[in-house]
């Protein structure tokens, strides 16, 4: 008896609608299948939930495409880091970037930054008015001073001291609105702020005359229609005194005992109270450009540059509990620009044990074998030449905090070259794979000379970048 074999089925036959079976479990089939009896009223309602969710799921769709356009943007734009220790000269930096590249910009924040430059100002009279009080309290008024010397500070300093204690309060409480969580003044001495523009904000509600809260109630303002926070008036009322302080010779004799260099301070303003202490002040370029702002957090800075490339400058803090947060930003940068001042003789403010030249030795060590960065260009900004120029001047010798410097000749050109081949070999010898040591020498408040300085070095990293794009 023959078999008859069952017809065989093509592909097809497999998903022709005769196989196809329902599926029960599609949850948005569930949703808006239309319910047994539905009414007309319930119709309706269904069909707009309907069309409200399809609605939704466009925006959402446009949102993804939209996210995806930025990123892919932002992966073909050049991404900079700043680098370097706290101190280092990485925000002026970058306002001479601004400065240079985006002038309009940097204009337009000029009211912000003359508040920072007059905080700059109180700043180092707190600093003095510390000192003269320490003194008082030491020498009396008519002892002589511990080194023997016959002069000493007498009631006429206690006074002036007296007349500026206001603008302390004044910077205390501008201070703690600028951060205010955890503000501890004796921890933090300078003007610092979180990474964002919340500070920027602050700031604009002090110079906008008779700004308006949301409550609709004025803020308190002066007779001609300041902030109660402004400062101007009570620097103008307080300029002669604090130009008489600066000056006297009895303070300048303590202040060299006691070897402390105001001037070589970050944010440093007395020497220009005469000019800065007015009612009609305005700060010029180099003024914002040699402003003092410590910055917690990272800053990200987007530039458009003329030949229509995109740059993204990130600015990270270099305390050394900012550090770990660095290595996320070193995913597809394509330069590094280094700042490392020859601060031979001074020490880091978070430990005092630890020599600020060898700090930075130290992170430049770390960056240049870091395997994420191989690929990036390392530009190195011996910075804050001027500085080293005057400490040098003042007889401080080199090998009194470095020994190995020995007896090589104690001047700019010489020590420079030395700290310079330190980096450079190390650049060399700790880098996964070769590329260029680029050195620049530099004093970021000298605008003209540093704008220079970063056209070519923004050249060279555009150059770099499309090289590494296969475009050139």
């Amino acid at each position: 008896m023959t078999q008859t074999k069952p017809p065989s089925r093509s592909s097809l036959d497999r998903f022709s609608p005769i196989n196809l079976k329902p599926v029960q479990d599609d949850a948005w089939s569930n949703i808006f299948k239309p319910p047994p009896n539905e009414s007309v009223e319930e119709k309706r309602d269904r069909i707009a939930r309907q069309q409200e969710a399809q609605r939704v799921s466009r925006e959402i769709d446009e949102g993804i495409l939209e996210s995806k356009k930025l990123f892919d943007k932002k992966k073909k734009a050049i991404k900079v880091l700043l680098l370097g220790q706290a101190e280092s000269g990485k925000s002026t930096m970058l306002r001479n970037f601004q400065l240079a590249f985006c002038p309009t910009y940097f204009h337009g924040e000029a009211l912000i930054w003359k508040t920072i430059i007059q905080l700059n100002l109180i700043g180092s009279v707190k600093k003095l008015l510390s000192i003269v009080e320490d003194e008082l309290e030491i020498s009396g008024p008519r002892s002589r001073s511990p080194t023997g010397s016959s002069s000493s500070l007498s009631d006429h300093h206690r006074r002036t001291r007296m007349r500026l204690l206001p603008l302390l309060s004044m910077e205390t409480n501008l201070t703690r609105q600028l951060l205010p969580e955890h503000y501890d003044p004796s921890r933090t001495p300078e003007i610092c702020v979180r990474a964002g523009s919340g500070w920027k904000t602050v700031l604009e509600k002090v110079t906008l005359e008779r700004r308006v809260h949301p409550s609709g109630q004025r803020r308190q303002i002066t007779g001609d229609g300041r902030s109660k926070d402004d400062p101007t008036l009570v620097l103008a009322a307080s300029k002669n005194d604090i130009i008489s302080l600066w000056e006297d010779e009895i303070v300048r004799e303590v202040l060299n005992r006691r070897g402390v260099r105001l001037e070589d301070s970050p944010g440093f303003f007395l020497t220009d109270t005469a000019r800065i202490a007015t009612v009609d002040y305005e700060p010029t370029e180099e003024d914002i450009v040699r402003a003092r702002l410590r910055t917690f957090g990272v800053e990200e800075h987007r530039f458009l540059q003329d030949n229509g490339s995109e740059w993204y400058i990130y600015d990270v803090g270099g305390s050394r509990s900012m550090r770990p947060q660095w290595v996320p930003y070193f995913d597809d940068v394509q330069a590094i620009i280094f700042l490392a001042p020859l601060s031979f003789n001074q020490v880091l403010e978070e430990d005092r044990q630890v020599n600020r030249l060898e700090d930075s030795i130290y992170l430049w060590k770390e960056v240049c074998v870091n395997p994420l960065l191989a690929r990036a260009n390392i530009i190195l900004f011996l910075n804050k030449m001027d500085i080293l120029q005057k400490t040098l001047a003042a007889g401080i010798k080199v090998s009194t905090y470095v020994p190995s410097y020995g007896n090589t000749p104690n001047d700019v050109e010489n020590v420079t070259k030395y700290f310079k081949e330190k980096f450079r070999a190390y650049h060399k010898r700790l880098s996964p794979r070769p590329r260029t040591f680029f050195c620049h020498e530099t004093s970021a408040i000298d605008t003209k000379a540093t704008q220079a300085v970063l056209a070519g070095v923004r050249d060279g990293i555009l150059r770099h970048h499309l090289e590494e794009l296969n475009v050139i």
